[in-house]
């Protein structure tokens, strides 16, 4: 990072170097979870260790220890901004290619906060099915080519649609529908995100209606309204999915971003 940077480049809890970082420009099998910094705090900060935890089993048979993960984000914000985004990603270091057993490393790096773009976006309707889809995993290039060929062909992002013709995700968000009285969620095999959790947790807490269906384009006419959301923002309005036009939801986005702000910002 630029020395007059006020965001950090970390590997467990100390100043990345060449040496740590060259590996992983090539390195596909290892996952990460971002979050929203506010004020030196986190929303949902349990999903997020959670996630860590859950993803290194299932990828490397074991996990960092969670007051060990915790240490490192607290070094990582000691002496940066209050307000920032940060990802933490773990990586075996024996690399890639190899079943070998080798220690784990965090990763972590800041920078500027984001809240995501304002909408309302139009998104293409693509077939596509991720690879452990409930894991928050590295290189996947299939989803920047998407992005790139919705953009070529005038959307904003892309949608996917799994091989039973239903809504899943979009390429770095997750969907939500709005019927006019309950949020609606794709039921396929989806990323889980932390914002996603925090504000299903919360809109439970609140006594808004929820409920999970599958979706298929012929099913869109019928909606009043869509969103995508990750952890920039609990809901960025769509407008149109493919060649169907969605209606302006602004009670369904209000809901959704007044659930997210009830979940209490927590320190590492």
């Amino acid at each position: 990072m630029n020395q007059d940077s006020p965001y950090i480049v970390q590997v467990n809890g100390r100043t990345a170097t060449t040496g740590d970082l060259a590996p992983l420009a090539f390195a596909g099998h290892a996952h990460f979870t971002a979050v929203q910094i506010r004020g030196g705090r986190a929303r949902g900060l349990d999903l997020h260790l959670e996630r860590l935890r859950t993803a290194s089993v299932e990828l490397f048979g074991r996990a960092l220890p969670e007051e060990l993960v915790r240490s490192h984000l607290r070094t990582a914000l000691r002496d940066g901004p209050a307000d920032l985004s940060l990802t933490a990603t773990v990586s075996s270091t024996a690399g890639e290619f190899t079943a070998a057993d080798a220690e784990l490393a965090l990763l972590v790096r800041t920078g500027s906060p984001s809240t995501g773009p304002r909408g309302p976006l139009a998104l293409a309707a693509v077939e596509h099915e991720r690879y452990l889809p409930h894991v928050k995993h590295v290189g996947e290039t299939a989803k920047t080519h998407l992005l790139r060929q919705a953009v070529a062909e005038g959307f904003d992002d892309a949608a996917f649609l799994d091989r039973e013709g239903r809504f899943s995700e979009a390429t770095i968000w997750n969907l939500a529908f709005w019927d006019g009285e309950a949020v609606v969620w794709p039921r396929a095999e989806v990323l889980t995100g932390t914002t996603m959790s925090i504000v299903r947790r919360q809109l439970d807490r609140l006594g808004v209606r929820q409920r999970t269906a599958a979706i298929t384009p012929d099913d869109l006419p019928a909606l009043a309204g869509a969103v995508v959301m990750n952890s920039w923002t609990p809901g960025v309005a769509v407008h149109r999915i493919g060649a169907v036009e969605l209606p302006a939801a602004p009670r369904f986005l209000a809901e959704l971003h007044r659930a997210y702000e009830a979940e209490p910002l927590v320190a590492p």
